[in-house]
């Protein structure tokens, strides 16, 4: 039976009590998931991506980034505040530089695993 989704459905209404109940101590906090929502989206722009591959390969300036991606230094900064604030992107100040890098591991591990998943 498919609902009206074409979605693939049970043919009758039915609960797997056993099942639930190991299920439910499991699954996080609304909160969390919220947030885990929250950080996919900021991995749902092209230019965001683009900028997490630029700076795989080196710590770079806002200007630099703008020059590899072709775009304006403005763009380049609305998104890496984006970065920032969703903590897959730090900076450090250099005299009158600013150059961004990585977060951490996670943010390449993250992105090297949804990279292998649409390749399979």
């Amino acid at each position: 039976m498919f609902d009206p989704n074409g979605v693939e459905r049970c043919d009758e209404h039915c609960t797997h009590a056993a099942i639930i109940r190991r299920v439910e101590p499991d699954m996080p906090e609304e909160e969390k998931l919220y947030d885990l929502a929250e950080l996919f989206k900021i991995f749902g722009d092209t230019t965001r991506i683009r900028i997490l591959y630029v700076l795989f390969e080196a710590e770079m300036c806002v200007c630099d980034i703008a020059e590899v991606l072709s775009m304006t230094q403005s763009a380049i900064s609305h998104q890496l505040r984006l970065l920032k604030q969703a903590k897959l992107v730090k900076n450090r100040r250099e005299g009158k530089t600013v150059y961004y890098s990585l977060a951490d591991d996670h943010v390449r591990t993250i992105i090297d695993q949804g990279m292998e998943h649409i390749e399979e």
